[in-house]
């Protein structure tokens, strides 16, 4: 039975042991699975594909649903060497905890499932739901939330909370859209003493990213900022001394509502159609293709966080919007803007870095302004 700090300490602990890096998500579920039946609460497992699952799990019943969701994955630790300790093994220091994903973001979810047992064990909530969303694969595609979408799991909902490190004790109402495209550049290998004879790859597609850089640089920030267009991968060529036949590029965009996903494909297309019509030949494949969500920062979500936050705080609670993507780009697809979403979860900003951290304090803080954020909307 859930009823301690040091349950609370462990159960992250095995969380963190297991390496659900962007794969192996199934693990991570049956355990959940297991510990909520201990308690006496009811979870499934939604298979996906291979060793990937999502879990849904409910404490109460009726309206208004509330649903709550956390990722089961993680990203990978990279360079072990960099590392203190092993990444995989939750480790404590000047009240801080470390480890991969502790706050990206198993501490989240571990927060969310240990509130909802908590709730559980007094009997609550006597009004409404509580549904856990736990995903695969948020780190990359987000094939999880889409799958919840997909059956239909968000269409009585009325609320969304992303149990996602926000600032320190902040929120976030808003988070920027992703747009992942890949684009192959094919040319004629031949000698470098005799460029003239072949094509080079790269030349078009280096152009291009160049021009399309400067372009998206030109477009107005909006509320969530600017438009950010960044080249993260590029390959081309085999040896020196030949030209390349083949290049690619992976170029991630991060849109605003005021310059979405769509107007960035259209203008990508454009660019494609004018260096191809110039010798190039150029295609492009999308590879995710996630909107932004932009619901009021005054939802009565975001609200009731601004008031049971400052407690833990001890100071106001900022609204901001998120930079990055979250579930939500799935789970909150097609809601109103005035649909109670927000963002708010425990991190220290580290998440994705060497030495993953967390203050031990926020994570415990946590557990406890989940129980009373879920009864205080679930009433309200």
């Amino acid at each position: 039975m859930v009823s301690n700090s040091q349950t609370y300490l462990k159960i992250l602990a095995d969380l963190i042991k297991i390496k659900s890096v962007n794969d192996h998500e199934l693990e991570v579920a049956e355990y959940l699975q297991d510990l909520f039946q201990e308690n006496g609460i009811e979870a499934k497992i939604l298979p996906l594909e291979g060793q990937r699952a999502n879990l849904v799990a409910e404490i109460g019943e009726g309206a208004p649903v509330l649903a709550v969701s956390g990722h089961m994955d993680v990203v990978d630790p990279g360079n072990l060497a960099a590392w203190d300790n092993d990444p995989f093994t939750m480790t404590e220091k000047d009240d801080k905890l470390f480890g991969r994903g502790i706050t990206d973001m198993k501490a989240g979810l571990a927060a969310l499932v240990i509130a909802m047992i908590e709730l559980k064990r007094q009997g609550l909530p006597k009004k409404g739901t509580i549904r856990l969303l736990a995903t695969a694969g948020e780190e990359v595609g987000e094939e999880g939330s889409a799958a919840f979408y997909r059956d239909h799991y968000m269409e009585d909902a009325a609320g969304l909370l992303i149990a996602e490190p926000s600032t320190v004790y902040g929120t976030a109402s808003e988070q920027k859209g992703s747009f992942d495209i890949k684009f192959t550049s094919k040319g004629t290998s031949v000698h470098s003493s005799t460029p003239e004879k072949g094509y080079n790859a790269l030349v078009p597609l280096m152009q291009l990213l160049n021009e399309a850089n400067t372009y998206f640089e030109t477009i107005p920030a909006g509320e969530m900022g600017p438009v950010r267009f960044n080249i993260d991968v590029l390959n081309g060529g085999s040896q020196i001394n030949s030209l390349p036949d083949l290049a690619t590029t992976l170029v991630n965009v991060r849109t605003i509502p005021e310059y979405d996903n769509n107007q960035v494909a259209k203008q990508i297309e454009t660019f494609v159609k004018s260096y191809n019509a110039n010798g190039a030949q150029i295609n492009t494949d999308i590879i995710m293709n996630e909107f932004p969500i932009a619901t009021s920062p005054s939802n009565q979500l975001v609200k009731i966080i601004q008031s049971l936050g400052k407690e833990y705080a001890g100071r106001d609670i900022v609204v901001a919007a998120s930079p990055g993507i979250t579930d939500a780009s799935n789970l909150a697809k097609d809601k109103p803007h005035d649909f109670p979403f927000a963002v708010y979860g425990p991190g220290d900003g580290s998440q994705h870095q060497v030495n993953e951290s967390l203050p031990k304090q926020m994570y415990l803080d946590f557990i406890e302004i989940y129980q009373k954020l879920f009864i205080e909307f679930l009433e309200k």
